[in-house]
């Protein structure tokens, strides 16, 4: 992505995204890390301690990007992801997406926000290309 093409990669961006797929807490983490970064005003990280002393991990990421709201849910050992149409902050139509599909409208979504922001687009080609 540069200045004369300002369309992101998607295909690189997905790529990005699953790069720690292989250890389903790390990827939570990471993605979480990674979208708070990238646009702080769009996305909630919802954690929670494990036991008293414990480290806090990421239980909820939830995007709104549009007209469409993107969930992610954890429970440390799995995931469900969903995708929700929304209109004036009311859900339409919720339903349970593939986690690839859920990756793959997580980089359209992410796609769009960078067409309309410069400063988007900056945190994304951070997130993208160091």
């Amino acid at each position: 992505m540069d200045a004369e093409n300002p369309d992101l990669d998607l295909d690189l961006l997905a790529a990005s995204l699953r790069a720690d797929a292989s250890d389903l807490g790390a990827f939570v983490e990471a993605l979480a890390a990674k979208l708070e970064q990238a646009i702080p005003g769009a996305v909630s990280v919802e954690r929670r301690r494990e036991g008293m002393f414990g480290p806090k991990r990421v239980r909820r990421i939830l995007l709104d990007a549009g007209g469409r709201r993107l969930e992610l849910l954890t429970d440390g050992a799995s995931v469900q992801t969903m995708c929700s149409r929304t209109s004036g902050g009311i859900v339409l139509k919720r339903e349970q997406l593939t986690t690839d599909d859920w990756l793959r409208t997580l980089g359209e979504a992410l796609a769009d926000a960078a067409r309309g922001s410069l400063a988007t687009r900056q945190a994304l080609e951070r997130l993208l290309y160091e």
